[in-house]
């Protein structure tokens, strides 16, 4: 379980920015602490326990960058035309019979080891043959076309920091050292609910007044996506007891539990006072539209009250609404879980873009507009809005590429305005 404590975050903000939130996950989140060993196949998206150093030099031995002929560099002749005697043949995987002598070169194939005494390779676009005899032209710089030992990656160098969490580039690493697997953290264990007695499951016949739960499908395929094993527990009904009493179980061999709804100051909201009744409430208002109503706490499990130890795990609760359950995932969640699963997050790549479009704010808080990238008339890339900007839309999510985030104190966007743009990828990624 990751280690929190009720004072984990301790802040006294009515409304917190954006940036003291992810001061406090960096400061105060530590992640899960068991390790496992995962097969190269397995690795994908998982996140390494500990620098990885290389084994073996990449590559380990200097080799040929291309198809052509090896050859000493001190044979050329400078300006002119050198003539050399074509004297073995080398495929990737074998060896030159002996070294190089003065004056000879041998036909080599992309990959296969430079014979010694050799350092310089033509490509066989530019050889000219005369039966056994190259014809090298002038101008090839020593070290042409050669690849050194160890210049992609030294032997006990770090191969794989500690918190990186492996793409197929960093698979294909491991396995260009001959490793068969890697030793990672174990996953997040994540568990997430919907609330609102409004909140019907798909498929189950749909009362008047009622709508289809779309929140939890977004939301558990969003923490799976990075990574996290989840346990989906369903719909919880407008009861403070009942959400009370669903947190402090979850909080058992969970290591974050997320909530959907039921987050803001209405009276039929209850989340904020069931998080308070299970554990600790820590915040439960960023300065960010839409989501500002995302509550942040501690949930202890059953036992706590008696003395006991207790079952630990994070609290998150987002908004109901499906773009602002997204944004709120992207900004607080994401970090969070990356941070709880041992990852080293990157901020997100905001981009800067043209704004093809004009729009009013209110200042003190981050806005993120659902949007589309096109080309403009000047074939420069610009941004455009969703035709519905309310965080009900969900379709703002499904025909558009990202955010376009306008800073905290950012009053109006005109055309022509920069302003930054986050890709769907990059936050699923």
């Amino acid at each position: 379980m990751p280690q929190l404590s009720d004072d984990s975050f301790a802040v006294a903000a009515p409304v917190l920015r954006i940036e003291e939130m992810e001061r406090l996950l960096a400061e105060r989140i530590v992640p899960v602490a068991e390790i496992e060993a995962v097969g190269l196949r397995a690795a994908l998206g998982r996140v390494t326990a500990h620098d990885i150093p290389a084994r073996l030099d990449l590559p380990p031995f200097d080799n040929s960058a291309v198809d052509g002929y090896a050859l000493r560099h001190a044979d050329l002749a400078s300006g002119a035309e050198t003539r050399l005697s074509v004297v073995d043949r080398i495929a990737a995987g074998h060896a030159a019979a002996r070294p190089l002598a003065v004056g000879e070169a041998v036909r080599i194939f992309t990959g296969a080891p430079i014979p010694q005494g050799a350092d310089t390779v033509l490509m066989q676009e530019d050889a000219r043959l005369d039966g056994d005899v190259l014809i090298v032209p002038p101008g090839l710089k020593a070290g042409d076309n050669r690849r050194l030992a160890g210049e992609d990656l030294s032997k006990d160098g770090v191969m794989l920091p500690a918190g990186r969490r492996l793409a197929a580039a960093d698979v294909a690493l491991a396995a260009a050292q001959g490793l068969t697997g890697l030793p990672v953290r174990r996953r997040v264990a994540v568990a997430l609910f919907s609330t609102g007695d409004e909140i019907v499951e798909p498929g189950a016949p749909l009362p008047a007044s009622a709508i289809y739960d779309a929140n939890r499908y977004l939301l558990l395929a969003l923490a799976e996506k990075l990574g996290a094993v989840t346990t989906d527990l369903g719909i919880l009904p407008d009861d403070p007891d009942a959400l009370a009493a669903a947190l402090r179980s979850a909080a058992v061999g969970h290591d974050l539990v997320i909530t959907s709804g039921g987050v803001s100051a209405g009276e039929a909201d209850h989340v904020r006072s069931a998080v308070e009744r299970a554990g600790t409430l820590v915040f439960w208002r960023i300065a960010i539209k839409p989501g500002r109503p995302v509550a942040m706490g501690v949930l202890t499990g059953p036992g706590r009250e008696t003395g006991a130890a207790g079952a630990r795990a994070a609290f998150v609760g987002l908004p109901g609404n499906p773009a602002a359950a997204f944004v709120t995932f992207a900004r607080v969640v994401r970090p969070l879980l990356l941070r709880l699963a041992g990852a080293t997050p990157r901020p997100l790549q905001v981009l800067p873009v043209r704004a093809a479009f004009a729009h009013r704010k209110k200042p003190g808080r981050r806005e993120y507009l659902r949007g589309s990238l096109r080309t403009g008339a000047d074939g420069r890339p610009e941004v455009v809005t969703y035709r519905l900007e309310g965080a009900g839309a969900i379709t703002s999510l499904t025909e558009t590429d990202g955010l376009i985030e306008i800073g905290d104190d950012v009053t109006a966007v005109a055309p022509g305005d920069t302003v930054g743009f986050v890709s769907y990828t990059e936050i699923a990624g």
